[in-house]
């Protein structure tokens, strides 16, 4: 049995299989997924689970260089943008960038894996570039 929160088997062997510089987006229920990328959909019920619950699993086992948000974020303020940019300060999610809503979108076709959740706030999406621990 593992010892780290992380419970889902789906979610620990993409983490499991990360390499330096992959790309992991964890979105909200409405962000569209590229085909022929694996989408991991927790999706349940509408917040449930919740945005910042995934990625707090996530960062769990995740190691993190950097991140990239959507612009749109900033104007619109969800809830998790508090959360995030906490993650943020204490330094869980290194170097920020940002790009346009349409710009992310076509960076999630780059990604190793969408992992839907069911957060239900416009552009509360984040994607994760994985670092190393050495």
């Amino acid at each position: 049995m593992k010892k780290t929160p992380l419970l889902n088997i789906a979610l620990s062997r993409l983490i499991a299989s990360l390499g330096h510089g992959d790309l992991v987006v964890i979105g909200d229920a409405g962000l569209p997924v590229p085909p022929g990328v694996e989408l991991i959909d927790l999706a349940l019920t509408p917040g449930t689970p919740s945005f910042i619950s995934v990625l707090s699993a996530v960062l769990t086992e995740m190691q993190v260089e950097s991140h990239v948000l959507a612009s749109e974020i900033f104007d619109r303020q969800p809830p998790a943008l508090a959360t995030l940019q906490q993650l943020q300060a204490c330094g869980m999610l290194g170097a920020a960038r940002t790009l346009d809503h349409e710009a992310f979108k076509a960076l999630t076709a780059k990604a190793r894996a969408v992992v839907r959740t069911g957060e239900c706030q416009p552009y509360t999406n984040i994607a994760l570039v994985a670092g190393v621990t050495f």
